[in-house]
């Protein structure tokens, strides 16, 4: 099944129901977590199925995930969601990324937004997390109770930290995820609500290009001499991250209608509206990941 993966290409989207004939032709998949192999609560078994079918047939499988958490961290939470090791073969995180730039700041102090369980990202890194009056930056991993939270209940604190010209490294570009069937705000919802005020903004993670640098490194650890992109599928729910991050690492993607962007049936009417012209556009899209 031989698909143009040029983003410029408005002829139909097709809608699959297996990705068994893409698979066929690919070697690695780029595998979105959040919206794909789980909702946040429980694993999505039939995309278990498929990438353990797609490893067993000699595919590697990297899970590319704008989880703040480092790698370690993310596959402990898949653990406990239920999604098997069996089903991939490495974890690249906008964590991992973010850990790099905060690294810049050795010796100095940064402000942390986000909560507790994102801690982690600052491990084995000299920084002091202090207050904004003696920070030389922000280090947004998400809001501190995502589950009541938005933008706007930052809309303060954000103004003060644009007052003082505080750069900020957003470790999560995704601004909403489904959890549990809900939407909830993430760190990239802060990102931009800070842009509007005026505030510098260095994004961690998809679509910029850094994580899929680390994930090609990764599979050419995994594939000696790694594996031609031309054979490389990205899989996500994300229309400006997956989806756009593709196409900036120059890999074909299939679009998964996770609740973010699609809230009744996927349809061709329904990915006109989402992928008009001049947008990155997916070689096929489907309901959910299946075999």
């Amino acid at each position: 099944m031989s698909i143009s993966p040029s983003p410029q290409n408005l002829a139909p989207i097709p809608i699959l129901e297996s990705i068994a004939p893409l698979a066929a032709e690919t070697r690695g998949w780029f595998i979105d977590i959040w919206g794909v192999m789980h909702n946040g609560v429980r694993p999505f078994r039939d995309a278990c199925t498929a990438c353990e079918r797609f490893r067993q047939d000699g595919g590697l499988v990297v899970l590319v995930s704008n989880s703040p958490r480092p790698c370690d961290g993310v596959a402990v939470q898949l653990d406990r969601i239920g999604v098997p090791r069996t089903n991939w073969d490495g974890i690249v995180s906008s964590g991992d990324v973010a850990r790099a730039m905060i690294r810049a700041y050795e010796g100095r102090t940064v402000v942390h937004l986000g909560p507790e369980r994102d801690l982690g990202i600052f491990s084995g890194i000299d920084v002091r997390r202090g207050e904004a009056e003696e920070a030389e930056a922000i280090v947004c991993t998400g809001l501190f109770n995502d589950e009541r939270e938005t933008s706007d209940d930052y809309a303060y604190r954000l103004t003060h930290f644009a007052a003082r010209k505080l750069p900020m490294i957003c470790a999560n570009p995704d601004v909403r995820v489904e959890r549990g069937g809900r939407l909830i705000y993430c760190a990239g919802a802060l990102a931009q609500h800070y842009e509007r005020l005026g505030g510098k903004v260095a994004y961690a993670g998809k679509p910029y290009l850094p994580i899929y640098e680390k994930a090609l490194a990764m599979l050419k650890d995994l594939h000696p001499g790694g594996v031609e992109r031309s054979r490389i599928l990205a899989i996500g729910d994300g229309i400006h991250t997956d989806i756009a991050g593709a196409a900036v690492a120059g890999v074909r993607s299939v679009f998964i209608a996770s609740g973010v962007h699609v809230t009744r049936d996927l349809d061709a009417a329904a990915l006109d509206n989402l992928f008009p012209p001049g947008r990155a556009r997916p070689i096929a899209a489907m309901a959910r990941l299946v075999w």
